[in-house]
């Protein structure tokens, strides 16, 4: 009983890293997501910039990505963003309000890295691994 509810809860969303096709990267770890979303990562291996897209902190798929796979709480996440930004260390993510907008920024931003939920296709971006 317990299993049927969970695999049916609309709150469980499958999600793809999705990157630029300037990046040659095509997977990464989740230690490595978890350096690249709280900004700690700027570089990818080729040193080129990297850019990152989010969705805002009360999309269902921004807060399925936090907590399923990048394992941390949306609010502990957005916690690093505000200190960053304020200490004048670093800058916040870019926030789009939808994932068609952010697989057009993505698609249109070299460097660029984000994530959509499985039902979103999008042939003008490659889709990253996440190995463990």
């Amino acid at each position: 009983m317990i299993l049927l509810l969970c695999c049916f809860s609309p709150h469980i969303l499958a999600q793809q890293i999705i990157v630029n096709s300037s990046v040659t990267v095509d997977s990464l770890t989740t230690s490595q997501l978890r350096r690249i979303y709280s900004m700690r990562q700027v570089k990818w291996p080729d040193d080129s910039r990297i850019v990152v897209f989010v969705l805002p902190n009360k999309h269902p798929v921004h807060q399925a990505f936090c907590k399923e796979t990048l394992r941390i709480f949306p609010y502990q996440i957005e916690r690093i963003w505000n200190k960053l930004t304020f200490s004048g260390l670093g800058t916040a993510p870019n926030i789009v309000q939808t994932q068609q907008e952010l697989l057009d920024a993505v698609s249109r931003t070299p460097g660029a890295i984000g994530y959509i939920d499985d039902k979103v296709k999008g042939d003008s971006v490659n889709v990253i691994k996440i190995s463990q």
